[in-house]
């Protein structure tokens, strides 16, 4: 509740009634002070009139005044010019390090305040602010929209930076590791970017001409090559051939592949399953394709979308799996993938067809396409070179490039999916792809969390001193 009581300082929404400290001075808020999230007192240079005198200081707030000593906050140097202690309930004096006596003030949360809090930290299926949100203004949902995808974009960054950190700022490596996080697509995304750790750019590249023992090095790395795990494809030919490939290039390398069990395969569809992701990702990187510089150089979207396209080994035209092919009937959820003899493809031009043909097919229709959807490419335009494009322009103070990803996202159809549907079922819509980025960021990182005071949409809904309760429709389903 220490939370609550800086929320209501913040925003003054303590009591109407005069303030006084414990000792009977008047009170007077002339300015909150700046918000300290870091070590420190909990507010920076706050103005008050205590009795008849200015202070210009710091305010620091606890439950109990008692918080002050469990603290040591009295033998802390930097607490020294404390001019307030705000508490919810004083059960002791305190006294800074040279000895002064502070002034405290009990301030008391307006009972309105603390029922809408209760209200927002309670389990739901949707938001409890999700009643407020259609009476707020447009300007306000979208400002806070564009706040939250420049958050997501900075948490993304976050993860580069820790890559670039671990590679001694091997852009190109990070940037490999980045885009194979994402062909995860969800269930998948730790596993591939531990899986891509453990590739070393100077032997792999050592054998980037050649599709084949790229195939065996990904796949054997994978630990996707065990015999004992895939018992049908022990009679297929370019199984075997991976498996003596692999042995020749763990052999000369050192190589050791992650664990089996790192992959997972419950109820995933054929064109999710890691094989198929794995040699999408093989026939990528063997394409040349992708690369950082690429993307910075690149001029639009669309241009950044071209170094996504590739084709795959023919093996993979029908197959998700090693000895496996793959149809999807509704009836008994077989997967395989089955082209008649006239649109067997015969190049890229073709597969890139099938791809898009597939892509719109129902889901009981659709095809496990040997390169990727539409869809597919918007995900990973989202989820890595995007925020490769935002990571690299921050960290050369490029503000061009990080305004080109902020501009490509709001080019890119918003996602879908269960998170983008509920906030759309409560009133805010997902215009385009920098909106779905804010409100999977809003969910995980507020909604999730319960961190209710540190959103706009919280902190109006604690204002509200009327109970919104059955005043606006439910959500729309």
């Amino acid at each position: 509740m220490e939370a609550l009581l800086h929320y209501v300082w913040q925003h003054r929404q303590f009591s109407p009634k005069p303030l006084t400290t414990t000792q009977g001075e008047a009170v007077e808020v002339i300015d909150v002070g700046l918000h300290n999230t870091d070590a420190g007192p909990d507010f920076f240079n706050a103005k008050l009139r205590i009795g008849a005198q200015l202070w210009v200081g710091n305010v620091e707030i606890h439950l109990r005044s008692s918080d002050w000593f469990r603290h040591q906050h009295e033998k802390e140097e930097h607490y020294d010019n404390v001019i307030l202690h705000v508490v919810g309930e004083a059960d002791v004096e305190v006294t800074t390090m040279s000895g002064r006596k502070l002034p405290q003030l009990v301030i008391e949360v307006p009972q309105y305040v603390t029922d809408n809090y209760h209200d927002l930290m309670a389990e739901d299926a949707y938001p409890p602010c999700y009643r407020l949100l259609s009476s707020l203004p447009l300007f306000e949902v979208h400002s806070w929209l564009s706040a939250l995808t420049i958050e997501r974009l900075q948490q993304k960054t976050e993860r580069i930076d820790r890559w670039l950190t671990e590679t001694c700022f091997d852009w190109e490596r990070v940037a490999f590791i980045i885009l194979s996080r994402a062909f995860g697509f969800g269930k998948n995304t730790d596993a591939f970017e531990r899986w891509a750790s453990t590739l070393d750019p100077q032997h792999t590249g050592k054998h980037r001409d050649d599709p084949q023992l790229i195939e065996a090095f990904f796949f054997g790395q994978a630990g996707l090559l065990d015999s004992e795990r895939t018992p049908l494809a022990q009679q297929d030919a370019h199984f075997a051939m991976l498996q003596r490939d692999y042995r020749f290039l763990q052999q000369k390398f050192s190589l050791t592949p992650i664990s089996f069990s790192e992959w997972k395969f419950l109820r995933l569809r054929p064109q999710n399953f890691p094989h198929v992701r794995l040699a999408q990702l093989a026939a990528l990187y063997v394409s040349r394709r992708f690369s950082l510089a690429q993307i910075r150089q690149a001029s639009s979207i669309e241009a950044a979308r071209k170094s996504l396209s590739f084709s795959t080994l023919p093996y993979w035209n029908d197959r998700y799996k090693f000895g496996e092919s793959a149809t999807l009937t509704a009836k008994n959820k077989d997967f395989s993938l089955e082209f008649n003899q006239e649109e067997k493809p015969q190049n890229h031009e073709q597969k890139q067809k099938i791809c898009e043909k597939a892509a719109q097919q129902t889901k009981e229709q659709r095809k496990v396409a040997p390169c990727l959807s539409p869809a597919s490419q918007d995900l990973l335009l989202i989820n890595a070179v995007i925020p490769l494009l935002f990571a690299f322009g921050q960290h050369h103070q490029d503000a061009s490039l990080m305004d080109k990803a902020v501009d490509w996202l709001e080019q890119l159809r918003a996602e879908r999916n269960h998170v983008v549907r509920m906030w759309q079922e409560v009133g805010i819509p997902a215009e385009h792809a920098a909106d779905s980025q804010a409100l999977l960021q809003l969910k995980w990182q507020y909604c999730d969390r319960h961190d209710c005071l540190r959103c706009r949409f919280g902190t109006r809904y604690l204002q509200q001193r009327k109970s919104l309760q059955g005043e606006t429709p439910s959500p729309k389903h």
